[in-house]
C-alpha cells in the first residue's frame, strides 16, 4: 500500500466525517421539509375541523344553555306538581277509607231493615195463611152441612114422589149436584 501519512488519514477522516454532516444535514433538511408540510397539512385540517365543529359547539352550548334555564324554570313546578299529587292522593286515600266505613254502615242498615222486612213478611204471610185456614173452616163446614142437609131434603122429597106413584126401584141419580 501505498504510504499513507498521519495527514492523509487524517484529511480522510475530516473529509468522510464532513460527507457524514452534510448527508446528515440534507436528511435533516428533507425531515424538516416533510415535518413542515405535515404541520402545514395538519394546521389546515385542524382549521377545517375547527370551522366545521365550532358552529355544532357555540350551537351546543346555547343548547345547554337554554335547557339549564328551563330546568330551572320547571324545576320549582315540576316539585309543586309533586306535592299536590301527593296530597292528592292522601285525601283520596282518606275519602276511600271514609267511603268505605259509610258502606260498611249501610250494609249493615240494610241487612237489618232486610231482616225485619222479612220477619214482617213472614208474619204477614202466616197471618194470612192462618186467616185463609179459618175462612176455609168457618165457611166450608156450613156449606157442607147445608148441602147435607139439601141432599137429605131432596131425598125426602123424591122418595114421597115415589110413594104418590107406583112403587119403582130406586134408581142411582147423579150426585153432581152436592156440594161437598
Amino acid at each position: 500500500m501505498p504510504n499513507l501519512d498521519h495527514e492523509t488519514i487524517e484529511l480522510a477522516c475530516i473529509a468522510l466525517g464532513a460527507l457524514a454532516l452534510v448527508m446528515q444535514t440534507i436528511i435533516l433538511f428533507a425531515l424538516y421539509r416533510g415535518v413542515s408540510k405535515s404541520t402545514k397539512s395538519i394546521k389546515e385540517e385542524i382549521e377545517d375541523l375547527r370551522s366545521s365543529v365550532m358552529p355544532i359547539v357555540e350551537t351546543t352550548r346555547e343548547l345547554v344553555d337554554t335547557t339549564r334555564q328551563f330546568v330551572a324554570r320547571v324545576t320549582p313546578k315540576v316539585e309543586s306538581t309533586v306535592t299536590d299529587m301527593a296530597e292528592l292522593a292522601r285525601v283520596l286515600r282518606e275519602q276511600a277509607v271514609d267511603v268505605e266505613i259509610a258502606a260498611e254502615e249501610i250494609l249493615g242498615r240494610v241487612r237489618k231493615q232486610t231482616g225485619r222486612i222479612d220477619t214482617m213478611l213472614s208474619g204477614t204471610l202466616d197471618a194470612v195463611d192462618k186467616a185463609g185456614a179459618f175462612v176455609v173452616e168457618a165457611v166450608g163446614k156450613p156449606v157442607r152441612q147445608l148441602s147435607g142437609l139439601l141432599a137429605g131434603i131432596k131425598a125426602v122429597v123424591e122418595s114421597l114422589r115415589a110413594s104418590d106413584s107406583s112403587y119403582r126401584e130406586p134408581s142411582l141419580h147423579d150426585d153432581k149436584d152436592m156440594f161437598v
